[in-house]
């Protein structure tokens, strides 16, 4: 009876944990998507543009989009994501749990919200560098003024016009944007589970993941939409101007640099463009992606008994 709670309760080998968030991230992409069409589209925006022109809010964007370009619009760009998703959320929840053993070695057992943030950010990183082609050819898919209808397009033409290094373009804001989504997700989630009665049943268990995400997923977004939105203006198809002797050279760059840029030509606000339809996504989607992982590795668990 010992060694079946013994072999029940020990981590899971990585490859299940990959498995089990690659399904997470697929479950919560088939719903949500939408509303990350909605966040790059208001992210993309800046002051310059007419008056009448810009974004009013999330239902303003949404029924905008429909009627001008059709509700497939919604949906442009998701074959990018799709690849993307699975190795995303799988490297996302695998090395959480991996950098989590690494960490409690480090620190001792008795600090466990300090590892739950620093791995969070940790496989944030290594997250990041996994997903940059991806995200890069899904923002300029999603950009107003994209002119391909796929994203194999958009792909030749980065390389074309930038290299083949030319796919990496925008990482050290992609790392910037992950760490901190990461560290407060899995922070918040460690410290929600832990003020949540202990779950009895299988539905109490639910219930306790999707408030423990939801909250995660949300906190998340507080903490990493300023790097978001240069995140997106760094990889969209517009970053670029034309200084007075003729040359052409990119608004953005790097993180920090673009933050104070945005802050300083459109005020604190400008930081948290697209945060209304990304927390509308993300906090619901930060329940999913726990729900469903939690559900996939219980029952490898059983599984492997």
């Amino acid at each position: 009876m010992s060694s079946t709670v013994t072999k029940k309760d020990e981590p899971l080998p990585f490859v299940y944990q990959f498995v089990a968030g690659a399904i997470a991230g697929i479950s919560e992409l088939a719903v949500m998507y939408p509303l990350d069409v909605v966040k790059t589209r208001m992210q993309l925006q800046s002051n310059t543009v007419a008056a009448e022109e810009i974004y009013k809010g999330l239902v303003d964007c949404i029924s905008r989009i429909v009627k001008r370009e059709g509700f497939k619009q919604l949906y442009k760009g998701i074959s990018s994501p799709f690849l993307m998703e699975a190795p995303k959320r799988a490297t996302k929840f695998a090395f959480n749990e991996k950098f989590k053993s690494i960490y409690t070695d480090l620190l001792g057992n008795e600090r466990k919200q300090t590892v739950a943030i620093i791995s969070g950010a940790s496989a944030g990183a290594v997250e990041a560098s996994v997903i940059v082609p991806f995200e890069l050819v899904k923002v300029q898919m999603q950009d107003v003024t994209c002119k391909f209808d796929s994203p194999v397009g958009v792909l030749k033409n980065i390389i074309q016009k930038d290299g083949l290094l030319g796919i990496y373009q925008g990482l050290e804001s992609t790392v910037w944007r992950h760490a901190f989504w990461n560290a407060g997700y899995f922070g918040i989630i460690f410290q929600v589970r832990n003020s949540l009665e202990a779950p009895k049943t299988k539905n109490e268990k639910i219930r306790n993941d999707l408030i423990a995400g939801t909250i995660g997923g949300t906190m998340g977004c507080v903490m990493n939409t300023p790097f978001d939105v240069v995140k997106s203006r760094i990889q969209s198809n517009s970053n670029q101007i034309k200084l007075e002797d003729g040359t052409i050279v990119k608004k953005y760059n790097w993180a920090i640099p673009s933050v104070l840029k945005v802050y300083q030509e459109e005020g604190f606000r400008a930081l948290y463009k697209g945060f209304v339809p990304k927390i509308a996504r993300l906090g619901p989607g930060g329940g999913i992606l726990l729900i469903v992982f939690s559900t996939i590795t219980d029952f490898f668990k059983e599984m492997r008994q």
